[in-house]
């Protein structure tokens, strides 16, 4: 057999040329597919089989719990992170998810499921989720090269839209079939599975970590002594606080979220009140969002403009695709709109998380990607009450409606945001330097005053 050449290896995808990668990606695809179809399928069990009256209150209120850990346990989250091995903590939190859904599956299947056991299990798999998925993005570095490091962002943030067609596609199904033990049951052998996977991979050292240190906060003696020493002591705030720019974008997408998240409460009550459909509608419609995030996920490195120019664009364009269901309750129409919303998502998510990657210091990853994801999933239990509340008193159609107004001043604030050259440290002694219109994080490395600026005050 002819060896493959350096140039043919390079023209595989990443997730093939990269074992290790690839199969920690495909980790993460069962473990947020499992999630997402147990948060499709049991948002549709309420609605559709176990509440009789207020069913937009009960699924708001179950998508709620299903958040809350992400952002209470953020300074736990961080910490785990910087002080355990990667591997063991991603092994550790499939495993767990795992056992959750196992006991789940045993008790919907000896008898009647009480809607409390339900918000348990969510609760219980969102934590474990809450570590897992910080976890992998900060361990990107270990597992791949840093010119791949966008291609690795794409396929990792296309695990989201993998998820959601997982949800879609089998969650309200599974119920509709099979019931919540079937639903458990699935859950279960995706999370189980992802363990096993994990567990045969093996995670480079980390820059700045000692040979055979088991975890990443060693430092290695070449390292700068004060970057070394400062970085332990750096809070969250403090994170934040040295990035400005990175801050006020978080902030906007934080405000988008309120809106944009209410789509998985959104989408079961109108299959039920406006299109009077099963769980193969809600199947359709969470397909369709998926689809159009999976495409976004992967072709995101390949829209052109500086980051805040093509988000600003993107949200408006989401705000009109959101807005279609309010005025037409086709079918097709729905399908398509979702799937341009998705896409959107998709490119949102590669370029934001790419560019993070890249201005965030190294020692300061694991504590920013779990903020990060505390701070955009702070909103999500806040719109799920709201919209499941409005939901009970609202017509489907008028929240459709609520969401695409929500998305317009969050496009405008990022779309007046200034640039990172106006970035500046706590005490205003370093700044970047003006930076050209065109220069992207696709295009180029980040100049090495920006990073000093990212460091200067310790996403």
């Amino acid at each position: 057999m002819t060896t493959p050449t350096p140039a043919a290896r390079r023209r595989l995808p990443l997730v093939l040329r990269n074992r290790a990668f690839g199969t920690v990606w495909l980790g993460q695809v069962l473990t947020q597919a499992g999630v997402r179809m147990f948060q499709v399928g049991t948002s549709w069990w309420l609605i559709g089989y176990a509440v009789s009256g207020d069913g937009g209150l009960a699924a708001g209120l179950f998508m709620a719990v299903s958040t809350l850990p992400a952002v209470a346990l953020a300074p736990l989250v961080a910490r785990a992170i910087a002080r355990t091995a990667h591997r063991s903590l991603l092994r550790t939190a499939a495993g767990g998810a795992g056992a959750a859904a196992a006991v789940l599956a045993c008790w919907a299947g000896v008898g009647d499921l009480p809607v409390a056991a339900a918000y348990a299990a969510a609760l219980a798999l969102a934590t474990c989720q809450a570590f897992f998925d910080p976890c992998l993005t900060t361990s990107v570095p270990e597992l791949v090269d840093d010119a791949d490091i966008e291609a690795a962002t794409g396929f990792e943030l296309s695990t989201q839209s993998l998820a959601s067609l997982g949800g879609a596609l089998l969650g309200a199904l599974v119920v509709d079939e099979a019931g919540m033990a079937g639903l458990a049951v699935g859950c279960a052998v995706a999370y189980t599975s992802a363990a096993l996977l994990i567990a045969t991979v093996r995670f480079r050292t980390p820059a700045g970590a000692l040979p055979g240190a088991d975890g990443p906060e060693e430092a290695s003696p070449e390292e700068d002594g004060a970057d070394a020493a400062r970085a332990p002591r750096r809070t969250l705030r403090q994170i934040l606080g040295a990035m400005p720019y990175v801050r006020a974008i978080l902030l906007c997408f934080t405000a988008a979220n309120l809106f944009t998240t209410a789509v998985f409460v959104v989408i079961p009550l109108y299959t039920a009140s406006v299109l009077r459909g099963d769980g193969g509608t809600v199947a359709l419609l969470e397909a369709s969002l998926g689809v159009g995030t999976l495409i976004g996920s992967v072709t995101g490195a390949r829209v052109p403009g500086r980051p805040t120019t093509v988000g600003s664009a993107l949200l408006g364009a989401m705000a009109v695709a959101l807005a279609v269901p309010g005025l037409i309750a086709a079918r097709p129409v729905i399908a398509g709109a979702l799937l341009v919303a998705g896409w959107c998502v998709g490119v949102i998510g590669v370029r934001f998380v790419a560019l993070f990657q890249r201005l965030v210091p190294a020692a300061d990853k694991p504590a920013f990607f779990a903020v990060m994801q505390a701070v955009l999933g702070s909103t999500f239990p806040v719109a799920s009450l709201l919209f499941g509340m409005l939901g009970d008193h609202l017509s489907a159609q008028t929240l459709c409606l609520i969401q695409a107004a929500g998305l317009v001043p969050a496009a405008l604030a990022l779309a007046l945001l200034p640039g990172p050259a106006s970035s500046r440290t706590p005490d205003g002694s370093q700044r970047t330097q003006p930076e050209t219109e065109t220069e992207t994080e696709t295009e180029t490395e980040p100049r090495p005053e920006a990073e000093t600026a990212a460091r200067g005050g310790a996403r």
